[in-house]
């Protein structure tokens, strides 16, 4: 039985221009659908976040619209429900990735506020990537990566990957609202930025760096650390 820890937001509002708080959280169907996978195959997973808070569920994530229909709500809602972890959450600056073996960055507009300068995250991320274990990031989870340039050239420049891409975001109606958009910062950044068609599954490899690129990426991604473990 494998050990994986969930990075996940402790932010419930998302920063826009003019100073406008959009509520979000982390995206309900990103960490349900990978958090059944991992507990269905016999994995444990531990959830970790700045300050050891509570993670907030965007509302919006909830509804039927972007679970296919009532059943796939009730059942995102009753994982969320049924996930001790959530209750439970560790600080973040007191994780020691030797006692796990893997890590799993679930998305939402979240990260985008607090781990995209985080450096618990960032020092985190950094040595999830040259310990070899696998190290997944879905949707606007790969914002934590933008942490890691706080003081000079990203570890993740160059690697292959995909996020949430500005064609999504526009098509979400926050674009022309948001201050950045995360896959311009992560060319900035010189990571090797590939993007798919919006909300369709689309999943990007590099040595062990696996990524996702919207919330339909979750469940494939799950199953490419599965295989990786």
């Amino acid at each position: 039985m494998a050990k994986i820890l969930f990075v996940m937001t402790g932010a419930d509002h998302w920063t826009l221009a003019g100073n406008v708080k959009q509520h979000t959280g982390y995206w309900a169907g990103e960490f349900a659908t990978p958090y059944r996978v991992f507990t269905e195959a016999g994995h444990d997973v531990v959830v970790t976040t700045p300050g050891g808070v509570k993670p907030p569920v965007d509302l919006a994530s909830l509804a039927p619209v972007p679970n296919g229909g009532e059943e796939g709500a009730r059942r995102v809602a009753a994982t969320i429900k049924g996930a001790p972890p959530l209750d439970n959450p560790i600080p973040l600056g007191e994780v020691l990735l030797a006692d796990y073996d893997a890590v799993f960055y679930p998305g939402g507009h979240g990260p985008m506020e607090d781990l995209a300068v985080n450096q618990d995250s960032a020092e985190l991320l950094v040595e999830t990537l040259r310990s070899g274990k696998p190290l997944a990031l879905v949707c606007h989870g790969p914002a934590a990566i933008l942490a890691t340039a706080a003081d000079g050239p990203s570890p993740f420049a160059g690697y292959r990957l995909t996020a949430f891409s500005d064609a999504e975001e526009r098509i979400g109606g926050l674009a022309d609202q948001a201050k950045w958009l995360l896959e311009d910062r992560l060319i900035e950044l010189g990571a090797d930025y590939h993007h798919g068609e919006p909300f369709a599954p689309f999943l990007q490899a590099d040595r062990n760096l696996h990524t996702g690129q919207n919330p339909a990426s979750a469940g494939p991604l799950a199953e490419v650390v599965l295989e990786a473990l």
